[in-house]
């Protein structure tokens, strides 16, 4: 005989389902109700109703057969809201590797953004004190924004244009500055990691310019929460330094663990 589920479960059913058709909007930037119907195993009507009430949070549009990005919010303001708690467990490790006195390069994206609050002291699970004498070279306006508030923080932005979407410049000018300075750490971060063990992103800019981070820093780190995990995206990050640091959220697959120690990737799982 089965059991109709109690007002909890359905709540935490619909809420899966949230999160996973916002993801889909960060990647793809629309979803159809057909295909989120199917991919779920529920009604047209209801996938209807999940769209409406984030509609009505403002996390999206509603269009014909589907809905949108919303056409005023940056990609990078969804994609804070993809697996938050795996972002902020890598954050709290990634600060707590920053030194006194350390130069610290800090990418722009999420999972950088949550190192960022960490060492800015805004995460209440990461009780360690903030480094003193700290410098931060990032190409995020968020990251800038918010460290530079921080006493004894000194922030230098890589500059040229800002791209909306990701609240950060690249290109040459970000290049250029960038090799004016020596670092201790490197934080970047990653579209996705493939089954056979390659960083990989979206775009050629954003690609180059985390590869030159890496290369400025006396230790590179790659930090991917779990949603990377498989995912496909069309640019290498190579060449990668040897024994660059991948920090995530939980423990990758058998194979994947294999395919990344192969590539030279030491791998740190947050708790």
């Amino acid at each position: 005989m089965s059991r109709k589920p109690s007002a909890p479960e359905s709540r935490a059913l619909a809420a899966s389902r949230h999160d996973a058709i916002l993801a889909r909007l960060g990647q793809d930037g629309s979803v159809s109700v057909e295909a989120m119907a199917d991919r779920f195993g529920v009604s047209r009507e209801t996938i209807r109703r999940d769209l409406k009430a984030l509609a009505e949070q403002g996390r999206l549009a509603i269009v014909h057969g589907g809905a949108t990005r919303r056409a005023d919010e940056p990609v990078l303001a969804i994609r804070e809201r993809d697996n938050p708690a795996g972002k902020a467990a890598i954050g709290r490790v990634a600060a707590g590797l920053v030194e006194d006195g350390m130069v610290v390069v800090l990418d722009s994206g999420a999972t950088t953004l949550a190192v960022a609050n960490a060492l800015a002291g805004r995460d209440p699970l990461f009780s360690r004190p903030i480094p003193k004498g700290l410098t931060i070279c990032t190409n995020s306006l968020p990251v800038g924004l918010l460290l530079c508030r921080v006493a004894g923080v000194r922030v230098h932005f890589l500059g040229g244009e800002i791209e909306g979407a990701d609240e950060a410049a690249f290109g040459t000018e970000a290049l250029t500055a960038l090799a004016r300075f020596r670092a201790d750490l490197a934080f970047v971060g990653a579209g996705g990691i493939s089954p056979s063990g390659e960083i990989t992103d979206f775009a050629p800019l954003p690609t180059e310019l985390r590869t030159h981070m890496l290369a400025a820093a006396e230790q590179g780190y790659v930090v991917a929460d779990s949603t990377k995990f498989g995912r496909l995206t069309p640019i290498r990050l190579a060449p990668i330094p040897a024994a660059t640091g991948l920090i995530v959220d939980v423990e990758p697959p058998p194979l994947l663990r294999d395919a990344l120690t192969r590539r030279g990737l030491y791998l740190i799982v947050a708790p």
